[in-house]
């Protein structure tokens, strides 16, 4: 079954819209990006979820210190690091980690062997960008990933138009979508469970 993460959730209304068509997850992105939002909104978003839904803090290159107050501080149940973090960098957490690779024609999937991470979240590369940008990779890039043993989660250019392709070709655990469900810069309820259907019909349907 492959679940659904929906990152960049900035509103109470988005975080339960998601929750109650069937999100898994929910990203609360606090690097740089218009989806940045403030530890004491995230805190209070996070406290009002029900049970059995995974809170992912998502981080961009940033001191292991700030990352564990933030992560205390707003209860967070995984930490997914999406810039250069090192291998050893991502050692030794407390908490669940996810750790994003940006793909394009030249990367080369045996770097996953070098990181000690819960699961692997491949994203498009974009020049200058570290997620979020709506343009999708070549998803056969992603298959010799699936050989490291470790689930794998599908971000880059996602959306409820050709998120059933990707499942279908790729098996992944886990898709992840952030700009895919949005209109002018902010997530939609209509196309938050649009995809989660999309998602779900696909796996009815034989795709995995």
């Amino acid at each position: 079954m492959t679940r659904v993460k929906i990152c960049g959730i900035r509103t109470l209304e988005a975080a339960h819209t998601a929750v109650e068509a069937g999100a898994y997850a929910l990203g609360f992105v606090f690097a740089p990006s218009p989806r940045r939002i403030n530890p004491e909104l995230a805190r209070e978003i996070i406290l009002s979820l029900p049970p059995f839904v995974s809170k992912v803090g998502v981080f961009v290159n940033e001191p292991r210190y700030s990352v564990e107050e933030l992560a205390t501080f707003c209860k967070l149940d995984v930490l997914q690091f999406h810039g250069e973090e090192t291998p050893e960098y991502c050692r030794k957490w407390s908490y669940q980690i996810i750790k994003g690779f940006a793909v394009d024609h030249a990367w080369q999937p045996e770097v996953l062997a070098q990181y000690e991470a819960d699961a692997f979240l491949l994203d498009t590369k974009v020049a200058g960008a570290t997620g979020g940008t709506g343009q999708s990779f070549d998803w056969n890039l992603a298959l010799p990933a699936k050989a490291y043993g470790k689930p794998l989660i599908l971000a880059g250019g996602l959306n409820p138009a050709n998120v059933a392709r990707a499942i279908d070709l790729v098996h992944p655990y886990a898709v992840d979508v952030s700009s895919g469900v949005e209109l002018e810069g902010s997530k939609d309820n209509a196309l938050i469970r649009q995809f989660i259907t999309a998602t779900n019909l696909s796996q009815q349907q034989g795709g995995i």
